[in-house]
């Protein structure tokens, strides 16, 4: 139903590549390159700046076009997902597990709206940390599991779901803290906060550290706790620095309860996955997974 040329254009705007846009839309680069010409001459106006080394980006024509491709594939979504519900009923149980951020603050709006809509399913929601999701999925205590991190079971299926930004934090009441900024080395110079071992958030640290030769073990470790809470409550209370998600902090900064400490050259983004055993299949799950990925944060 989405005139083709839209999403020819959507793809080459996401990967401001041709090539790359022609290989996931599986034609050819001509045929790229003239879906977006057509467009280009509908609206009367260029939609890439074009330079000498190959490389392109939008102009603000395209950067509009792109904002509207969004509304509208993400309505189409929304389209497609309650006409199938028309022809389908639902019920029974479905076991969840997530990972302690994604229960805490990422998916309990989800839940909620999606009891009012489907309230014959009756939804179990188990939570731990990224390592303990994974073995209660292969154990077969859970359904379907949504976890954080770089993880990678080959029993298992990932599907990214959401993607998220893990920040330097320290107490807004941290008048010791005087820099807005710091260097990735300069990380050793602080008294830090961490997650657990096997957990997701703190995996995806190390590897962000380790691309700047930095290891977790160079740091000055005062404590490591199982909960993102845990964190936050310490944190407000001592010197500390923490890597938080941006998520979980949303309330504390507008109270300036706390504060974020950027890094030259650092930005640490992991995404959030939906996972199933390879080979599994249940209806109940696939239809959360399509109603949470259909789900307005914003609202």
């Amino acid at each position: 139903m989405i005139d083709f040329r839209l999403q020819v254009f959507y793809a080459v705007a996401k990967r401001l590549n041709f090539t790359k846009a022609s290989a996931e839309l599986f034609i050819s680069q001509p045929a790229v390159t003239k879906h977006i010409k057509e467009l280009e001459q509908e609206f009367k106006m260029s939609l890439f700046e074009r330079s000498g080394n190959k490389k392109i980006s939008l102009t603000p024509a395209g950067e509009l076009l792109l904002h509207y491709a969004e509304q509208i594939f993400g309505t189409y979504r929304e389209l497609e997902y309650d006409m199938n519900l028309l022809t389908k009923q639902h019920k029974g149980i479905l076991r969840i597990g997530a990972s302690s951020t994604v229960a805490q603050y990422i998916i309990p709006p989800v839940l909620a709206q999606f009891h009012n809509k489907f309230k014959d399913i009756q939804i179990q929601l188990v939570t731990g940390n990224t390592e303990d999701v994974e073995q209660r999925l292969i154990a077969k205590e859970i359904d379907f599991g949504i976890i954080e991190g770089i993880s990678r079971n080959p029993q298992i299926k990932y599907e990214q779901y959401l993607k998220d930004e893990l920040v330097l934090v320290c107490s807004g009441h941290n008048y010791a803290m005087k820099k807005e900024m710091i260097k990735p080395n300069e990380l050793k110079d602080y008294d830090l906060l961490l997650r657990e071992p096997g957990s997701g958030t703190l995996d995806v640290i190390a590897y962000a550290l380790k691309a700047h030769q930095i290891k977790v073990g160079d740091l000055n470790i005062e404590m490591q706790l199982g909960s993102t809470e845990s964190i936050k409550s310490y944190l407000i209370h001592s010197k500390c620095l923490a890597f938080l998600s941006i998520h979980s902090i949303l309330k504390e900064l507008k109270n300036n309860e706390c504060r974020i400490i950027d890094i030259k050259d650092m930005v640490i983004e992991r995404p959030f996955h939906f996972i199933q055993l390879h080979g599994q299949q249940d209806a109940l799950a696939e239809l959360f997974m399509r109603f949470a990925k259909s789900y307005n944060y914003n609202v």
